[in-house]
């Protein structure tokens, strides 16, 4: 949920793995309740929630919470006061960022959000003050296993996909928004294998070099601060860093 490593959009998160879990997992379902509401509870018809159950299973959701948030956000009232809110900003070095969230109180996220800004060292700005540095893609990945990248680049051109990036445990296929859907239902016909995960994001057209160790620290602490807001969903930016910082501040 913490937007895509490639791009060195590089989150940390604090404390003990079972509270990084339950964490994860509340948000998985929140996107789990949104997607049923406001399309329905049949995967097949319903592509946003079919991107939330694989990206739940990718992440070792358990089969019951995933049915549990499915049968939830079917009851009455339940989610029905979710919105999607994007806020933009700068942290220190001139990185941009952008952030993704899922909320039931618009005033205190906002409040949150320009809190961590303000703390360490960034600024919060209006809806398109950085998004232009940015170009909006479909994300769609799938796991090594069994995968060759001449072979899933050659039937992601064929299905409409803009390109293929290989990562160290996956393959990232980028679309185009409006085709994320019909690129990766393709992609698992063809390859005869489920994606991990399929979702909207932002890629950097450049990225941000921070050179000096106290920013570069501020900036790291800013995107982890933000992803560990309850509603906060996704984090982009355009950070880049050196290897030999990284390892000293990390």
């Amino acid at each position: 949920m913490a937007g895509h490593s490639q791009f060195k959009n590089i989150m940390f998160r604090k404390g003990a793995q079972d509270k990084k879990r339950s964490k994860l997992f509340t948000k998985l379902q929140k996107e789990i309740t949104v997607a049923v509401k406001m399309g329905s509870a049949d995967v097949a018809s319903n592509p946003r929630l079919r991107s939330a159950i694989a990206e739940a299973k990718s992440n070792n959701m358990p089969k019951d919470n995933i049915e549990r948030a499915i049968k939830k956000a079917q009851s009455v009232g339940v989610g029905d006061n979710y919105e999607e809110i994007r806020y933009e900003g700068y942290a220190q070095g001139g990185v941009a960022v952008i952030v993704e969230a899922l909320t039931d109180n618009r005033n205190r996220t906002a409040s949150e959000v320009r809190s961590c800004f303000t703390k360490l060292g960034g600024s919060l700005g209006e809806n398109g003050s950085v998004n232009f540095m940015f170009e909006r893609f479909g994300f769609i990945t799938f796991s090594h296993e069994e995968l060759d990248f001449d072979k899933i680049f050659e039937i992601a051109i064929e299905v409409g996909a803009e390109d293929v990036i290989e990562e160290e445990e996956s393959f990232l296929i980028l679309s185009k928004p409006d085709d994320l859907h019909t690129v990766a239902n393709s992609l698992v016909e063809k390859l005869a294998k489920e994606y991990t995960s399929a979702s909207l994001g932002w890629r950097p057209k450049m990225d941000i070099t921070v050179e000096d160790e106290k920013q570069a620290s501020s900036v790291l602490k800013l995107i982890e601060a933000l992803e560990d807001l309850d509603d906060v969903q996704k984090v982009f930016s355009n950070f880049d860093i050196a290897e030999d910082i990284l390892e000293r501040i990390g």
